[in-house]
């Protein structure tokens, strides 16, 4: 306790920003101890931090950043730990094509496999342990899953609180059947909260997701404080980009949507002080699968996530291809802000959950919709409903994997199958943001409905495992769809690798088209190279007048695709269905191919 005439040293900035934090999340706790607890459980044992914050900047990343996104065990041989067949496809695979994986959830688990956590400490003696996880940090940049909203319900966390055993009997939230809760915004349709026996009687404990995944209660600060630890322990793994998984639905207050809470955003600004003063270079990426501008409230003021998914790209991209029509795609895509200096989107089609439909809503109208949805059934796939008030359900997500999903558009299946889904992996690689690509789009993976059956889990349809010996198989033969569309995107990426106009900040306009071209002009961050990157998302032959798109004359125009040469005043500029052309100031080219 200060006494009278005593000094305490002035705090400096860090110290300010956490305590005002702090302040903010626990406004009844004592900021600067609960701040001095924080600092321990990032920094233990008094390691060093940075004397100050790193700033904003569009160095964290560039146009040769891409990721594959994949799980653990998506590779298996029966004999081999998977963590090791995974590092060995990557190495011999994308190595020098991608330079990031994100590794799914690779803990003890229990359901949905792996985000329903049972060890946050471990790796799943299934697929390896730490070394192996290290191993493939040493080759590319690894991002893991923070799992923070819920935890297993067959954990040693949620059996401690069963038994009254501190201090997890204070982790969970909890609420009563009595309360109003017709205001939460539900993911899922199963009932919210679920009756728990405990030593202290019937508990009825929150579960956003389902009765295997408990929600946490982050108005405990121990609850906090642990995850920090957890980072801690991924960071000193090798983990340079932490996904927060589910982060908006941290918060809880009964009589809101709990969604979005303003102690949630505070807590995400805590961990991004805390990365920015790391003297590792950690990334925040925030998973919020909501509509779009709910998704980017997550970048704050250059002070909460670095990144966030475009989670509108995968159903508008969809809908592009299997209309026909960019309409909508490009109506979004014009009124997109770009990120702010520091921060960047996260571009995607497919991952390892569905085509999440909420991103489209006040975007795509319901009877186009309504049309994905019946030919992404005709095409061998299963929609997943959400709750609504009132005991209505609404589409939440499309299940089943990219690659069969544009097997066809709406007015059935034809030929032009590979060209359509090169297309949309193309569309990704333009925009700006760095590209990301489910190891299953990688390898043009059919829809799994054998898994399906045996899980009872409609998103296991994308979430196929290969046998390694039979992966391996199909890439060795050239006329495989899998070793097709890997050796195509590979090109591709390796393409946009050497673009400086493709830089995830460069400059973006869309361009204002034929319906059924979907373009964007980029230019680079010193403006010395553009990009006229524009995509037929249709089975049709497409003919612009080049001044269309304003080349400028006096410079050489290229297509890095297809190397043809463009001059403004030349012929048409005609595109063969779903053709993709990168049209470029030589310059850019030249330069692109000497480094």
């Amino acid at each position: 306790m200060l006494t009278r005439g005593d000094v305490r040293a002035p705090r400096d900035a860090f110290a300010l920003r956490l305590a005002d934090l702090v302040s903010q999340i626990y406004p009844d706790l004592d900021a600067d101890i609960l701040s001095s607890q924080i600092v321990e459980a990032f920094w233990p044992d008094e390691r060093p931090r940075r004397k100050r914050a790193r700033k904003p900047s569009n160095n964290f990343w560039s146009e040769k950043d891409a990721l594959v996104i994949t799980y653990g065990d998506t590779i298996v041989d029966g004999t081999h730990k998977p963590l090791d067949l995974l590092h060995d496809f990557l190495k011999e695979n994308l190595h020098g094509t991608l330079n990031g994986v994100h590794i799914l959830p690779f803990f003890p688990f229990t359901s949905d496999d792996g985000f329903a956590v049972s060890d946050y400490r471990a790796v799943n003696p299934i697929l390896g342990d730490w070394p192996d996880i290290n191993r493939i940090g040493a080759d590319f940049k690894l991002m893991s899953d923070l799992v923070l909203n819920h935890v297993s319900s067959q954990g040693a966390w949620f059996n401690g609180y069963l038994q009254g055993h501190a201090p997890y009997d204070q982790f969970f939230f909890e609420a009563s059947p009595d309360d109003d809760l017709t205001a939460v915004v539900r993911p899922r349709t199963h009932p919210l909260l679920r009756p728990s026996e405990t030593s202290d009687g019937l508990k009825h404990v929150w579960c956003t997701f389902s009765h295997d995944q408990c929600d946490l209660d982050f108005r405990n600060p121990e609850v906090l404080l642990e995850f920090l630890r957890i980072m801690r322990l991924h960071i000193d793994n090798g983990v340079r980009i932490l996904r927060l998984d589910a982060v908006a639905f941290l918060w809880k207050v009964v009589g809101t949507p709990c969604v979005h809470l303003p102690e949630t955003h505070a807590i995400v600004r805590l961990m991004r002080l805390l990365c920015d003063f790391a003297m590792e270079p950690v990334i925040l990426l925030t998973e919020t699968n909501v509509p779009s501008a709910e998704n980017l409230s997550y970048f704050g003021n250059r002070n909460e996530a670095h990144v966030v998914y475009n989670f509108p790209l995968p159903p508008l991209v969809l809908h592009a291809m299997l209309s026909g029509s960019a309409r909508y795609l490009s109506r979004w895509q014009a009124a997109m802000p770009p990120a702010q200096m520091g921060c960047a989107y996260l571009n995607f089609s497919a991952s390892h959950d569905g085509i999440g439909m909420r991103p489209a809503e006040g975007i795509l109208p319901e009877d186009q919709k309504d049309t994905m949805i019946e030919t992404i059934r005709r095409h061998g796939g299963e929609v997943s409903m959400r709750a609504l008030g009132g005991g209505k359900e609404s589409p939440y997500e499309l299940n089943i994997t990219f690659f069969d999903a544009l097997k066809g558009t709406f007015e059935g299946e034809d030929d032009h199958h590979l060209e359509r889904f090169l297309a949309s992996q193309t569309i990704i690689m333009s925009l700006e943001g760095i590209p990301a690509f489910y190891i299953h789009a990688l390898l043009a993976t059919p829809n799994d409905h054998d898994r399906v059956e045996k899980t009872g889990m409609k998103r296991a349809i994308n979430r196929h495992r290969w046998d390694y010996p039979r992966l391996k198989e199909a890439l060795a033969d050239p006329e495989s769809n899998t070793a097709r569309v890997l050796s195509m995107l590979k090109t591709r990426i390796a393409l946009r690798a050497g673009q400086p106009a493709f830089h995830p900040n460069g400059t973006q306009f869309t361009l204002q088209l034929d319906d059924r071209l979907f373009g964007v002009w980029r230019q680079a961050l010193d403006r010395d190279q553009s990009i006229f990157a524009i995509h037929n998302v249709s089975k049709e032959e497409i003919a612009i007048d080049p001044v269309s798109i304003n080349l400028i004359d006096g410079d050489i125009w290229v297509d890095l695709i297809s190397g043809d040469v463009i001059e403004p005043a030349d012929e048409p500029l005609r595109f063969a269905p779903y053709q993709c052309r990168w049209i470029s100031n030589r310059n850019g080219r030249v330069r692109a191919r000497g480094k």
